[in-house]
């Protein structure tokens, strides 16, 4: 195995213990978590470190591990859901930042992409869940749930993402040498 595939995978398992751990700085409050999506932040920044096939992954596990290991989120539906957003965020992050240039400006595009499109993909999933589970999805509900309850999360993401992103760059420990 290539050091940067070692490296790759060890930072991939921080990421993952960052994204079940931080998740206790709003005391498991489900409320306070919706809202602050401390979640988001370490699959945000796996994918933009580690890649696409690291971002999905670390994304995909990490709510389902959560859920399993603490009982929060619920798994039906939530964390089921948010497995999905988060593999697109974490795989969207590591796609469209090696796509577009490394500049402040691409990265703050490649960021707000990944999270409108991961959101439409929780919405999707959020829609299938609930209806094999006999229950309405509407379209009020995806709303508040990905853009309005959220919002403080949203800001937050928009801050400490690029702002790490871009101290890893001008320390010259990001891109990853393959």
């Amino acid at each position: 195995m290539k050091n940067s595939s070692v490296l790759r995978l060890t930072l991939a398992a921080l990421f993952l213990a960052l994204g079940l751990l931080l998740p206790f700085l709003t005391g498991n409050d489900r409320v306070l978590g919706s809202m602050l999506s401390l979640m988001h932040i370490p699959v945000l920044l796996c994918g933009f470190v580690c890649g696409i096939p690291f971002g999905l992954a670390v994304g995909f596990l990490t709510p389902l591990a959560r859920s399993l290991l603490i009982g929060a989120p619920p798994m039906l539906p939530v964390a089921l859901a948010m497995a999905f957003e988060l593999a697109a965020y974490g795989a969207l992050a590591g796609f469209l930042y090696r796509r577009l240039p490394q500049t402040p400006a691409g990265l703050y595009a490649a960021l707000v992409l990944s999270m409108l499109l991961g959101r439409l993909v929780w919405g999707a999933a959020s829609y299938l869940i609930f209806k094999a589970m006999g229950q309405a999805f509407t379209l009020q509900m995806f709303w508040a749930a990905a853009f309005l309850t959220p919002w403080p999360g949203i800001l937050l993401q928009l801050l400490l993402v690029p702002a790490i992103v871009l101290a890893l760059q001008r320390a010259r420990l990001l891109p990853l040498k393959d």
